[in-house]
């Protein structure tokens, strides 16, 4: 029993370790949303760091639009490096505990 315990705490060490590793790898991935007419263009990391932001000159007379567009086009650069940045994690920690009694099903 003693080492059953052992073996889990050590699988758990290991996913705890590529969980972090996957986090810093994430840093790397970069994901580019445009705005419904492709008048801004946003960067963002997988872990939800904008890299740049690229905005027509068209919109620069229009504070109005400028601002609404930025809003959406972010948010929806922040939506999809979640969902790609939840995936890869949960992937990562799902791989790590199906053996661990009871933990397996907490990721399905």
């Amino acid at each position: 029993m003693f080492g059953d315990m052992m073996g889990m705490m050590g699988k758990l060490k290991e996913t705890q370790e590529k969980v972090e590793a996957t986090k810093q790898r994430l840093h790397t991935v970069l994901l580019e949303e445009k705005s419904s007419d492709d008048l801004i263009a946003v960067t963002i990391t997988a872990n939800r760091t904008i890299k740049s932001i690229a905005i027509d000159d068209s919109l620069l007379n229009d504070k109005e639009q400028l601002e609404d567009l930025l809003i959406s086009t972010i948010n929806k650069a922040i939506a999809t490096a979640t969902k790609i940045s939840e995936a890869e994690l949960a992937a990562v920690a799902k791989e790590g505990m199906p053996n661990i009694p009871g933990m397996g099903s907490l990721f399905k």
